[in-house]
């Protein structure tokens, strides 16, 4: 009996353990809707990594926010860490950001006419009706194309934040932010390549401690005041 009591004991532990470790491996955030995880090879990566660096030299705000919080960074430092296929999300849906809307300056129109990328009015609530503007928890970066359909080509719960985004060609579209982990905050860059539907994720080396999550959006977005208001 002692025995039979010692063996369920250690395969109750045992048990116990796996599923601790299966409990805090799947807590790890999902960043996209994914279908695989990729691989890439140097040419494809060097690629890659020019598109990310063009899109700095675009964006050169948000390069200079996060050079002050992390002291300073350059396109060549961040570390290609994941390549996924994106299942799109594809719906029936025409952009609903009209010229009224205090969004609309912040669309960004496709380089040949095929719709615009979104990735703020998911995140900022500023419609009519809304006595003060407001950040929601989670993040989309959504493509409304020319024949009314809409895309949703990435996902973000409240971790993290696309803060910048720009057209690299017609085919290729870089995303800006960051992501919260336990180190601190730090940031991401994500490469959206349209044919083959596939996202690469790049991550700096460095993380700021401490950051005002606000802060870069709304020192984009001019219309609309979120200085009072946190994620």
């Amino acid at each position: 009996m002692k025995v039979t009591i010692s063996i369920r004991l250690q395969i109750s532990v045992l048990l116990t353990c796996a599923g601790l470790f299966y409990s805090c491996d799947s807590s790890e955030p999902e960043t996209e809707n994914t279908e695989s995880i990729l691989s890439v090879d140097e040419e494809e990566s060097r690629k890659l990594r020019s598109f990310l660096e063009v899109g700095l030299l675009k964006e050169p705000d948000w390069k200079e926010h996060w050079a002050e919080e992390i002291d300073g960074f350059e396109g060549s430092d961040f570390l290609l860490i994941q390549t996924d296929t994106i299942d799109p999300m594809e719906m029936p849906e025409k952009n609903p950001i009209l010229p009224d809307d205090p969004l609309f300056p912040y669309q960004i129109p496709h380089p040949e006419g095929n719709g615009t990328m979104d990735i703020y009015s998911y995140k900022v609530e500023a419609q009519d009706g809304i006595e003060a503007p407001f950040l929601n928890p989670d993040s989309e970066v959504i493509w409304y194309r020319e024949d009314g359909m809409k895309e949703r080509l990435l996902f973000m719960g409240p971790s993290g934040m696309f803060e910048e985004g720009l057209w690299i060609n017609s085919n290729t579209f870089v995303v800006f932010g960051y992501f919260q982990e336990e180190a601190g905050f730090r940031p991401m860059a994500w490469v959206i390549e349209l044919d083959g539907h596939k996202v690469h994720r790049f991550q700096s080396p460095k993380v700021a401690p401490d950051y005002e999550t606000e802060s870069y959006i709304n020192q984009k977005i001019k219309k609309v005041d979120l200085s009072s208001n946190g994620v």
